[in-house]
């Protein structure tokens, strides 16, 4: 009977606390503290700047790798050398064909041999970059580095123009490189649509 009750006693305590945890929550989440406000639409649109692969929030803007040269030696060639292949930090270019398992192999995981969507180094070159002023460059700055990425991993011309829909036709060399998830808790992702 004692371990019966001390078992009881402990449930009790147990939800108890879970209750206890739940009201907080719910009563730190309540508007009666009256601290802060909800954003205005201009504060949501200035981070609500997600591109997705089929192109989806990419802004206007265009730019090509000839004035994309003229960033990238202003702001990212310190990070990443001359040619995009010097680093320190990441190498941008070349590597093309080296993902595949061979037993010699030595995979280079650039832009050019592994990324799989040319939006996705324009979505990381506007949140991320340059490293020490993240977000700082302009919509056509953005178009232009990439552009010039791009240039440096023989994926458009030097006078190209990459815009929204020329960005799209860009087929890296690594697309179809990636498998679907299997895992049975991961819901099947719909592919981009094609440009």
């Amino acid at each position: 009977m004692g371990h019966e009750h001390r078992h009881r006693a402990r449930s009790a305590g147990a939800a108890a606390a879970v209750a206890a945890l739940l009201s907080a929550s719910a009563f730190a989440q309540s508007p009666t503290f009256h601290v802060g406000r909800a954003p205005t639409a201009a504060e949501l649109a200035a981070i609500d700047i997600d591109v997705t692969p089929d192109g989806r929030g990419l802004p206007s803007g265009s730019g090509t790798a000839a004035a994309g040269k003229t960033v990238y030696t202003n702001r990212c060639v310190t990070c990443h050398g001359p040619t995009g292949t010097e680093g320190p930090q990441d190498v941008l270019a070349g590597g093309q064909g080296t993902l595949k398992e061979t037993p010699t192999s030595r995979p280079l995981k650039t832009v050019g041999s592994y990324w799989p969507y040319a939006t996705t180094l324009w979505d990381y070159v506007r949140r991320a970059m340059p490293f020490d002023h993240p977000g700082t460059l302009t919509n056509d700055e953005v178009y232009s580095a990439t552009a010039y990425v791009l240039f440096l991993n023989g994926l458009v011309g030097e006078n190209d123009v990459l815009d929204k829909a020329a960005l799209l036709r860009v087929k890296m060399p690594n697309r179809d490189g990636f498998v679907a998830d299997p895992r049975p808790d991961v819901p099947p992702q719909k592919a981009p649509k094609k440009p």
